[in-house]
């Protein structure tokens, strides 16, 4: 510390509030004196002079941090210039939390409050955005956090875990699934789909791999046995699996022969990518074979599509089909 310069109560803490000054009150377009931030510091209790501020500046320099000096006709104006995180990418971290559905009102507020702190007040503001998003939900269970770390936690240790599954009930009350029976399972992989985190685990009992959404497991525990399946997971293709299911409801896996009009080219490739065959069957219309979990839900998708598409073969799954229209008409009859 130079000779002129007195000491604060929190003058051990200069260069802590001095780089906590250039992260919150600066950016591209916000700059301060000398002046300015002699008297920041001083709110702080710190006390500085202007010598001592250029070598703390140089040592923020070495630190890392981008301080920028810059001319504004007698005066020069000092501010913060790259961060780890630009204002756009930022932006879309922001967009991403708010439209989840899998994270809680309260806990997107937190999330983005966490955020805003990687720029200035002045870029936090921008920030403050409300994505609108059709028909969103957010989950009502805040425990989605410490389920998705204590499965972390299993899958890298190689154990077992037991659990509590619920669904929700007409009273809008969590009703556990097999009467309140804990599941034990071996967990491998966690994947997000339509917003949703599901777990991928081996089933021992039933001897095959199954998934489970994340947000409707309680008293996840962590077991000291060792987990089972890993022939049964290498054999599993996660994207085929993903690609196959609808909304997520299982259903034996199927390769099914679609015939379609060609302007449905564009939402098959949507769904099952760019890698399935479009197979010319006249001018106006294609076939094509994908692999499904035959549901009530696909057949529900097929339906909604309307009469540019067609089930064309295995004859099961075209039966299938036949007997949820019947269902469907005597329904509504």
């Amino acid at each position: 510390m130079a000779s002129g310069e007195r000491r604060g109560d929190n003058q051990k803490l200069k260069m802590l509030y001095l780089a906590k000054i250039f992260m919150e009150e600066t950016d591209d377009l916000h700059a301060l004196t000398m002046p300015e931030i002699i008297r920041k510091l001083e709110a702080y209790g710190v006390n500085a002079d202007r010598k001592t501020l250029y070598q703390d500046f140089d040592e923020l320099r070495k630190f890392g941090m981008d301080i920028i000096a810059s001319q504004e006709g007698r005066s020069y104006l000092y501010s913060l210039g790259a961060r780890e995180f630009e204002l756009p990418e930022l932006k879309l971290l922001v967009d991403s939390v708010q439209s989840a559905k899998f994270i809680t009102d309260k806990k997107s507020l937190q999330l983005i409050k966490k955020l805003e702190s990687l720029v200035s007040r002045y870029d936090a503001k921008k920030l403050h955005r409300q994505v609108v998003i059709a028909g969103r939900i957010k989950t009502m269970n805040e425990s989605i956090y410490y389920n998705v770390d204590k499965l972390h936690e299993a899958i890298n240790a190689g154990c077992q875990i037991r659990f509590q599954y619920f669904r929700w009930n007409v009273k809008k009350e969590m009703e556990l699934r097999k009467n309140g029976e804990w599941y034990q399972a071996s967990p491998w992989a966690l994947m997000w789909d339509d917003e949703n985190y599901y777990l991928v685990a081996y089933d021992a009992e039933d001897g095959k791999i199954k998934h489970f959404r994340v947000d409707k497991m309680l008293k996840i525990a962590v077991t000291d046995k060792p987990r089972e399946g890993l022939s049964q997971f290498r054999e599993f293709n996660m994207p085929r699996y993903s690609k196959s299911l609808f909304g997520m409801f299982g259903g034996k896996e199927t390769d099914v022969t679609l015939e379609a009009s060609n302007d449905m080219a564009g939402i098959l490739i949507d769904r099952f990518g760019k890698d399935i065959f479009l197979i010319p069957k006249d001018q106006a219309h294609f076939r094509t074979t994908v692999t499904v979990a035959v549901s009530s839900q696909f057949l529900g998708w097929i339906f909604a599509l309307g009469n540019g598409i067609r089930i064309v073969s295995p004859e099961s799954v075209v039966e299938q089909m036949r007997e949820e229209a019947r269902r469907l008409a005597d329904q509504y009859l």
